[in-house]
């Protein structure tokens, strides 16, 4: 397994060893030991699977608050996306700042996003099949979105989004939710 470090330090790229032959390829996508070897110290309890049928699909900016907030472990098993997480710590030097990471089911790479951080993905093509883990449960009550076009953030995409879901089409900014109190991560 190698760990390629983004442009922010705690949003981690995973590449896991593949190994293939005649028959195809097997790999370890998770394994606990290997992990807290790399000085990663994550107990996941919930799996989740997503299927977008439409290029262009835009899910995201998500996150849940504390005390139910979220590090995610996602891979792209179909298709391929853009996978983003933006920094939301208030006092954090990187505040606002992202990185945008591409998922596909032939690079096998795997995005490890810490608590305390937005998270959205642009299906790059249709037929998209994402899976991801998650080391909290999901409680409605506490999950948040920020506007994807948000200009404090600036998120520069490849193409823009053509299917939004309606929460998210109408999600208040990143300063709106700072306004607001509604964003509770602290640095």
């Amino acid at each position: 397994m190698n760990i390629v470090k983004t442009n922010l330090d705690e949003v981690l790229i995973i590449e896991p060893k593949v190994f293939g032959d005649s028959r195809g390829y097997f790999f370890e996508s998770w394994s606990k030991q290997k992990f807290e070897d790399a000085g990663i110290q994550i107990d996941f309890v919930q799996d989740n699977q997503s299927f977008s049928a439409q290029k262009g699909t835009f899910r995201g900016l998500h996150y849940q608050l504390d005390p139910m907030s979220q590090a995610k472990l996602l891979r792209c098993t179909r298709g391929k996306i853009l996978d983003i997480a933006v920094d939301i710590r208030k006092g954090s030097p990187r505040f606002a700042k992202w990185t945008a990471v591409e998922l596909s089911a032939e690079n096998f790479r795997q995005l490890l996003i810490p608590r305390g951080f937005a998270h959205a993905f642009l299906t790059l093509t249709d037929d998209v099949e994402v899976q991801y883990k998650a080391d909290n449960l999901y409680a409605p009550q506490f999950e948040g979105n920020i506007r994807w076009n948000d200009p404090e953030i600036g998120l520069e995409l490849p193409f823009e989004p053509t299917l939004l879901s309606d929460k998210d089409k109408v999600a208040p900014t990143l300063k709106e939710r700072m306004d607001r109190g509604e964003i509770n991560f602290v640095f």
